[in-house]
C-alpha cells in the first residue's frame, strides 16, 4: 500500500536537484524574459534578398522570408544581419540512357549578426544542408518539385541560423540599445 507514495516521493526528490542544477548552469528559456528569442524578436534588419547574391533570386527571397517569419521585422532595429547564400544541384539517379531522374540540392548560408550601437559582430557562422527532388514526371511536375525543394532548403537553412542565434550565450541580456 505504501509503494505508490514512495514513488511520488522519489519523483519529487529527484526533480528538485535537477531543476536547481539547470538554473545554476545558466540555462535560460529562449522565450523567457531574458531569453535570446525575446531579445531578438523584431530587432533585426535583414539584408534585402536581391543583395545577397544567391544563384536564384527566389532562393534569397524564401530565405529572408523565413528569417523574418521566425524573428520578426524590425521597426527600429538593434541589429543588422549580413547574409550569403549559395546552392548547387547535383544529379543523383542517372538511367542507362543518361537521363537524370533525381537531383540533390545543396545549400550553404553564411550569417553575421552585427550590433548597430557599436558595430560589433555578436554572432556569425555558416550552415549547410540539402534537399532533393524527382525529375521523373512531366515537365510541370519536375518544375514544381524543383521549386518546392528550393523553398524547403531555404526554410531549413534559415531555421538552422535561428537555432544557432538562440544558443548565443548572453544574447538575451544584451539588448543592443
Amino acid at each position: 500500500m505504501w509503494l505508490p507514495d514512495r514513488r511520488k516521493f522519489l519523483k519529487f526528490t529527484l526533480a528538485l536537484p535537477l531543476g536547481a542544477s539547470l538554473s545554476a548552469c545558466g540555462f535560460e528559456p529562449v522565450y523567457g524574459p531574458n531569453g535570446a528569442g525575446t531579445a531578438l524578436r523584431n530587432q533585426i534588419a535583414f539584408q534585402a534578398p536581391e543583395t545577397i547574391g544567391a544563384p536564384r533570386d527566389s532562393d534569397a527571397y524564401y530565405f529572408v522570408r523565413q528569417l523574418e517569419t521566425r524573428l520578426g521585422r524590425a521597426g527600429a532595429p538593434a541589429y543588422r544581419m549580413d547574409l550569403t547564400l549559395d546552392t548547387a544541384e547535383v544529379g543523383q539517379a542517372i538511367t542507362a540512357e543518361g537521363d537524370i531522374t533525381r537531383y540533390s540540392l545543396t545549400g550553404t548560408a553564411g550569417y553575421s549578426l552585427v550590433r548597430l550601437s557599436d558595430g560589433q559582430i555578436v554572432a556569425s557562422g555558416e550552415v549547410e544542408n540539402f534537399s532533393g527532388y524527382s525529375a521523373s514526371g512531366t515537365t510541370v511536375q519536375t518544375l514544381a518539385s524543383e521549386t518546392d525543394a528550393h523553398e524547403r532548403l531555404m526554410v531549413i537553412l534559415a531555421d538552422q541560423i535561428v537555432t544557432r542565434l538562440y544558443a548565443v550565450p548572453g544574447l538575451g541580456r544584451t539588448t543592443g540599445a
